[in-house]
């Protein structure tokens, strides 16, 4: 499959973003560097920006592995937050 048919509506940028997200990981440099050097980004814009891409399905569409590795990972540490704290009324 060749990535730029499921691409129409998404933009370069959130496609470069997903490809680092995707391949950072095989360079030596850092992450973070990665996100400057390739994309010219603050780590905040970049993890805002890929955020707003997990729910965007054009963005499955370009790259469903990383999309749902990334799904994956925010429902176990939305599990994290809450596992342990009692949600209800206070017991008597």
């Amino acid at each position: 499959m060749t990535r730029s048919t499921a691409t129409d509506g998404l933009s370069n940028d959130d496609q470069a973003i997903l490809d680092v997200e995707r391949t950072w990981w095989t360079e030596d440099a850092l992450k973070d560097h990665a996100i400057r050097d390739r994309l010219s980004m603050s780590r905040s814009q970049y993890y805002r920006r890929l955020g707003a891409l997990l729910d965007n399905d054009l963005a499955y569409k370009y790259d469903p592995l990383t999309i749902s590795r990334l799904r994956r990972r925010r429902v176990l540490r939305r599990k994290a937050r809450v596992q342990g704290r009692f949600v209800g009324p206070v017991p008597r």
